[in-house]
């Protein structure tokens, strides 16, 4: 997943939000577990957020998410943001995290991810 930082999503202070970075890593996490779920997925938990550097308004922001662990009806999925001046080529990574995903049925209720 691949955005550009925008003024909208800044602090007083220019930094972009740390809750724009986590919605983006939820929302790419969100795709690779339904992916693997072959169906509905939902958050249950973020552990190990960490925050390496600011995101600045106009960085080239990517997001990266792969599975890590997978259970009966839950998946683990580690999720890195990098970014990337829009006029350089270097990336730093500025974020990671681990997301908990549980595949769910129509009633909402946990089902296997394999099913």
């Amino acid at each position: 997943m691949r955005v550009t930082a925008m003024p909208a999503d800044t602090n007083a202070y220019g930094d972009i939000f740390g809750g724009w970075l986590m919605s983006l890593m939820d929302s790419a996490a969100g795709l690779v577990a339904a992916r693997r779920a072959k169906g509905r997925a939902v958050t249950i938990a973020m552990e190990g957020m960490k925050f390496h550097a600011p995101v600045r308004v106009g960085d080239e922001v990517s997001v990266y998410a792969e599975i890590v662990k997978v259970g009966r009806t839950s998946m683990t999925i580690a999720v890195e943001a990098h970014a990337r001046d829009r006029h350089r080529e270097t990336t730093r990574k500025v974020t990671e995290a681990h997301f908990t995903f549980v595949a769910i049925d129509r009633d909402r209720r946990p089902r296997p991810v394999d099913a």
